[in-house]
């Protein structure tokens, strides 16, 4: 049986996965702060685990797990959600046409549900295959499937055509 990872492979794990894992939970949180309390609480349960971890190269897909197991369960804590005071009213919504506006793309995916935003950013974002997405979310490909077919439409209604386009080939791989 190999011998678990050592304290220096998690170090260079911590290096090498920080920016997917922060980009991943910015995605998933809309939020920089959150996402950095995300991606270090993932980090610190995937140290609290690593014993388990019998391959370096299994370790940055288990620490993603980890990521949006943890992402998951802070969406169904009931006060994850609530407003927050603010300075400013936010503006209205940009016009959807401009595809160079980031903050309107990430505004419409702050708008879908939980799962279906997770599914968009392991799918689009981090090009993650179906089957992949199945397991880091726990749940079936099917599932995945009709989650990200959910959330496209939901852009589409949110975005416009333009910007989330009907394609004739889905990604199903």
């Amino acid at each position: 049986m190999p011998r678990p990872p050592s304290d220096a492979a998690f170090g260079e794990l911590v290096h090498a996965t920080w920016p997917s894992l922060y980009r991943t939970a910015y995605l998933l949180l809309g939020d920089h702060a959150e996402a950095e309390d995300l991606v270090q609480t993932a980090l610190a349960k995937t140290y609290a685990s690593w014993s388990r971890v019998r391959t370096p190269e299994a370790a940055p897909a288990y620490a993603r797990t980890v990521l949006v197991n943890t992402a998951a369960s802070w969406f169904r804590k009931r006060g994850w959600r609530n407003e927050r005071p603010t300075a400013e009213l936010p503006e209205a919504a940009a016009p959807a046409g401009d595809l160079a506006d980031r903050p309107t793309l990430l505004a419409a995916l702050a708008q879908l549900a939980p799962r279906q935003r997770a599914v968009v950013v392991l799918r689009y974002y981090d090009d993650l295959p179906v089957a992949e997405v199945a397991r880091a979310l726990d749940c079936s490909e099917g599932t995945v499937k009709s989650q990200t077919s959910d959330a496209l439409a939901r852009l589409r209604t949110l975005l416009g055509d333009a910007v989330v386009p009907h394609t004739t080939g889905a990604r199903h791989d």
